[in-house]
């Protein structure tokens, strides 16, 4: 079981079900502050009486309800002074207490309802063709695709939110058919790597631009980015068919694509709010930074 918030990103914690009758075990200031010094390291009583300033008596009454009730365990036993020393920690770091039984659900965490993900997931069932650049040479400048593994990432963040796996639900660009294209799309990769993203760059209110050198060029803002490590995330209409999506995740060189992936997966809660000159739009532009000087970037700032 976890408890899960969904207000900023995905944030979770493994959480254990106790009864009511036995919540009252958690009722005094002192049980609080016993769990919130075994929730850091476990400790056995002595030293949470010593830390915390009371009778040693105190602590070892509560710990005794809290074990009872499951809140706490023993971790581990060592020999002090000749005697036996329990040493204790919280079981899980979250307790609920249910008021009915579970009711039947397609939804994991209840984060579907995000709006910006409904077109590719649908009652916890992906509803989207996941397109990666092929790694063999192709296309006009006979590039190979490094994009194709930030698509595993991104397959394991889609993935929280599915209960159903589908079967083959990802292709290499090459073998995209034009039946194909009249699914929804959520395509990985620029223009020059990615075929699907070339026929449909040109539709898009954020988009790579050519005669820049791939940079990308935003209609919302009229402004230009240069720079490799540049990366964009647009939601728009299929250009192949207006009744459904595409989902791009794509940077001028691979550099930026990682970016535009670390982005959605550390900064999911902005990357769907939507332009910040038109809120209204679905596109993203970000920049990634190599924080800790490795040459690999691994944070982005948002630039649009």
């Amino acid at each position: 079981m976890f408890v899960v918030d969904t207000a900023n990103g995905i944030r979770s914690l493994p959480a254990k079900e106790i009864s009511a009758r036995d919540a009252k075990s958690l009722g005094s200031e002192l049980a609080m502050k016993i769990l919130k010094l075994l929730v850091v390291k476990p400790m056995y009583p002595v030293e949470v009486a010593k830390e915390l300033k009371v009778h040693e008596q105190k602590v070892y009454y509560h710990i005794r309800n809290l074990e009872s009730c499951g809140a706490v365990k023993v971790v581990r036993e060592e020999e002090r002074q000749g005697a036996v020393a329990k040493f204790y920690g919280v079981d899980k770091p979250a307790l609920v207490i249910r008021l009915k039984e579970l009711d039947s659900t397609n939804k994991l965490f209840g984060s579907q309802d995000n709006d910006f993900l409904k077109p590719f997931i649908v009652d916890g069932k992906l509803n989207a063709l996941i397109v990666v650049g092929s790694p063999d040479p192709h296309g006009p400048e006979k590039a190979r695709s490094r994009d194709g593994y930030y698509g595993m990432d991104l397959a394991l963040f889609l993935g929280t939110f599915l209960n159903y796996v589908p079967n083959f639900y990802v292709k290499l660009d090459t073998e995209v058919r034009e039946s194909d294209l009249r699914n929804n799309l959520i395509v990985i990769g620029g223009p020059v790597v990615n075929r699907v993203t070339s026929m449909i760059n040109q539709k898009l209110p954020v988009r790579f631009d050519k005669e820049s050198h791939w940079g990308i060029n935003s209609s919302v803002s009229g402004n230009l980015y240069p720079n490799d490590e540049s990366g964009l995330i647009v939601k728009a209409r299929n250009p192949f068919e207006s009744e459904r999506f595409v989902l791009l995740v794509a940077g001028k060189r691979h550099m930026g694509t990682r970016a535009a992936i670390i982005a959605f997966l550390k900064n999911f809660t902005e990357v769907s709010s939507g332009n910040v000159f038109n809120r209204a739009v679905n596109a993203k532009v970000v920049e990634g930074v190599d924080l800790d000087s490795d040459g690999i970037i691994d944070d982005v700032e948002f630039r649009e």
